[in-house]
């Protein structure tokens, strides 16, 4: 049998017979067996012996214990302000704010009352109030207007300001509209007066393309922190049921506190959000809402919500009407209801805005003016791309007439001479525009642009084509680009021509037609430049390659050819510094988005923004229109109120005139006192830039004075170019104050330790912040709307 390997079991060398348990004998131990012989060395001795290691034990030694250091198991963990807790320790009951409202560059949206000690002890404890603070990681990356934009809104959503809850945000693009709601999402998800959160759900509205951009943008600045839900795709089973656990998920700390969702999932879904109550609701692209009967304003509307935010960089595009619908949206009531507003502000205004009006009428037009910016300034705060150039570069804006060709001027005369069109025309107005009028506006755009786009309806003799035909070369063919038929195109050639050869820069060709994008395709296929192009076809993921292609710097990618209806919107084409705007939209917001494409964040270069407009055509009146528009928004937002009026109410509704002779129809109506015979003898005023008016810009009727030397080559080589108005931003003008302001700064230091001391911590610290960024725009790209 086997012994067992326990050690009361082993044969040992020594006996165990005469073993006897210490119990026994417990009070027989002598003291010499109590004893207990401890050697103690002097603290000196055993340094002496730790120091003395050999050196590759001492390195050894060293290596160990760095080789493990301490790690909290949480991803980009930040220890809380002035906390004394630990992993796995219960929370403290004391109350104190989330972060240190006394560190440098802490921004605290709220500061408590001064509680004196009696008084906190006196006090119950749930009811001491403590400071808001934004989160650090956000705060020391906010530029100092997005530190005022998000401190504004926390007013408002708060009801710090008045009765309201609701707030607009209007800056125009670039300015980080999208990070200020991020830090104003975070900070209300995580911490209010009363030291708990102050909402628990947040909901964005946005277009659908930028649905996976908001979920971008979250973790790029909260590292992960926060979780969202974007509504993409997907089947109609899996969304129910991913917005029920949303909606009926009340607990103070929800685990998806944010769903992103595109208006149009929105408006289906609505049914299943307006059930239960939500914190707030943010409303991405938000002049979407301009028109208060369509359904889904009616859906938002319908949100148990009172904190409403809403992003827009043009609140006013056409009319106040749909500046009403914005402003009534996030604050119900503000200016009573539309009939209301209409009688007491709309026509008032109007009247005054013309160029015809009584002194009387401007009169009232500007208390009218005053008394609705002062209602609607407690709810809205506006910055312009004027703050960008501390930031960026110059950028030069060109407004171009180009000649049309004799074969367009032809055209257009024989169009404007036809009497089914002479019909049409008559029945136009302003208000009320028939469907076959419309048409025949966009056959004049379209013809301004190149004669081939309308060469299919001059086969097919179409109304205003009847004798067309005869018109055009013999043997004419669309299938072979011929530039020199369009005065515009032409231009375009030269000047691509031009910048291709003399310098390494990139070039935005943008229309609002695709059929003027594949006019574009033919040109670069023809002079072999490289080029992508981005229209209403191309899927979301390929957008995203395509420009992520096109700004690198490495590509020989020359063109890039888009469509203002896909892609004017969000998208950040930096790898390019020049911009050709090719045909004018009757929404000048449309145009600017368009053209905020190439100058924001992350641009080094000059930028060169090229809008072109055919000589004494529909275009010339669509700019005018645009600048009317334009006029009405600056005084209305902007607050700058111009005592000069350029249009009447008949230049308005005269579309149809034409003049072959002249140069300029919006300098003519202009009347501009600056210039004589056309030639400039009066430059500018000093304080005006890009964004003033255009009678307020240089102009040129000649190549002599433009900024840019492409430009004048062209104009000296095609003869293509009757009149051109430029301008440029304020970027030197401002970068020259800021250093001088920084060397007062510096020699102040140099006298006062102490002011040293202060400036360096209120220095704000910057860094590169986006835009929105997104593949395209999910408005329907499409020739006419």
């Amino acid at each position: 049998m086997r012994r067992s390997l326990a050690p009361s079991q082993k044969q040992s060398s020594k006996s165990n017979l005469n073993f006897i348990t210490p119990f026994i004998n417990k009070r027989k131990r002598t003291c010499e067996q109590q004893k207990v012989q401890i050697q103690r060395f002097p603290l000196s001795q055993r340094q002496t012996q730790l120091i003395s290691l050999p050196p590759t034990q001492y390195e050894q030694l060293i290596a160990k214990v760095l080789s493990q250091p301490f790690k909290v198991p949480i991803a980009d963990y930040v220890p809380e302000y002035n906390s004394n807790r630990s992993l796995g320790l219960r929370r403290t009951s004391v109350r104190k704010a989330l972060h240190d409202p006394y560190a440098c560059n802490a921004l605290v949206l709220y500061t408590p009352p001064n509680y004196t000690e009696h008084e906190r002890a006196t006090m119950d404890p749930t009811k001491i109030l403590v400071h808001v603070v934004v989160d650090p990681i956000l705060s020391n990356i906010l530029r100092p207007h997005q530190r005022e934009g998000v401190t504004f809104m926390y007013e408002c959503v708060e009801g710090k300001k008045g009765p309201f809850n609701g707030c607009i945000m209007a800056d125009e693009m670039g300015l980080g509209k999208t990070l200020q709601c991020v830090t104003l999402t975070w900070t209300l998800l995580r911490q209010s007066p009363e030291c708990k959160p102050a909402i628990s759900k947040v909901i964005i509205v946005c277009p659908s393309s930028l649905v996976k951009n908001w979920e971008k943008e979250f973790h790029k600045w909260l590292h992960g922190r926060l979780h969202c839900l974007p509504m993409e795709g997907g089947s109609k089973e899996d969304n129910i049921r991913a917005l029920e656990q949303f909606a009926y998920n009340t607990s103070q700390r929800c685990g998806t506190p944010v769903l992103v969702i595109s208006y149009e999932s929105f408006r289906i879904y609505a049914d299943i959000l307006c059930r239960n109550e939500i914190g707030m609701v943010i409303c991405d692209e938000g002049h979407r809402l301009k028109n208060s009967d369509n359904l889904t304003y009616q859906a938002l509307m319908g949100l148990k919500t009172k904190r409403r935010v809403l992003l827009s960089g043009t609140p006013i595009q056409n009319d106040l009407t749909e500046y009403f619908s914005l402003v009534n949206f996030v604050n119900p009531e503000m200016l009573g209801t539309a009939s209301i507003f209409k009688r007491n502000f709309e026509n008032a205004i109007l009247r005054g805005q013309n160029a015809d009006s009584s002194d009387k009428e401007r009169q009232r037009a500007v208390e009218k003016t005053q008394e609705l910016i002062g209602i609607v300034n407690q709810c809205i705060i506006r910055r312009t791309n004027q703050i960008l150039t501390k930031y960026l570069p110059i950028k030069f804006e060109m407004v171009i007439c180009a000649k049309m060709t004799p074969l367009q001027v032809a055209l257009y005369c024989n169009f404007l001479k036809s009497d089914k069109v002479k019909q049409n025309l008559q029945d136009c107005n302003e208000r009320t525009p028939s469907l076959t009028a419309l048409a025949d506006i966009t056959n004049l755009k379209k013809l301004c642009s190149h004669p081939d786009l309308i060469y299919d309806k001059v086969l097919a003799r179409e109304n205003g084509f009847e004798n067309a035909h005869t018109i055009f070369p013999a043997n004419h063919s669309t299938k072979e680009l011929n530039p020199e038929l369009s005065g515009k195109l032409m231009l375009l050639d030269i000047m691509l021509a031009t910048i291709r050869t003399n310098s390494d820069d990139k070039v935005v060709l943008i229309s609002n037609y695709t059929q003027t994008l594949d006019l574009f395709e033919q040109l670069a296929r023809k002079r072999k430049y490289p080029f992508v192009r981005l229209d209403g076809t191309m899927t979301i993921k390929k957008r995203s390659k395509v420009v992520d292609r096109f700004n690198d710097p490495s590509t020989d990618c020359f063109l890039f050819m888009l469509s203002s209806k896909a892609g004017g919107c969000g998208l950040n084409l930096i790898g390019a510094n020049r911009l050709f705007m090719f045909d004018p939209d009757w929404n000048p917001a449309n145009d600017e988005q368009a053209m905020a494409r190439i100058w924001r964040d992350g641009q080094k270069k000059p930028c060169f923004i090229y809008r072109l407009v055919a000589t004494g055509s529909i275009e010339e009146k669509i700019l005018q229109r645009q600048t009317h528009k334009k006029s009405l928004s600056s005084t209305i937002i902007d607050n700058n109120e111009c005592d000069e009026k350029h249009f009447t109410r008949d230049d308005l509704k005269d579309l149809f005139s034409y003049d072959p002779n002249i140069i300029s129809d919006t300098h003519n109506k202009l009347k501009c006192k600056r210039c004589v015979n056309n030639i400039q003898t009066e430059p500018p005023a000093e304080n005006t830039d890009c964004t003033s008016h255009l009678s307020q810009w240089y102009h040129c009727s000649n190549n002599r004075g433009l900024p840019d030397s492409h430009l004048a080559e062209a104009w000296r080589t095609g003869k293509c170019i009757s009149f051109v108005f430029h301008h440029r931003s304020q970027g030197e003008v401002k970068k020259s104050e800021d250093e001088s302001s920084e060397s007062c700064k510096r020699k102040d230091e140099s006298l006062d330790p102490e002011k040293s001391k202060t400036y360096k911590s209120s220095k704000r610290i910057t860094s590169d912040d986006e835009d929105s960024y997104s593949e395209r725009d999910d408005s329907k790209d499409s020739d006419f709307e």
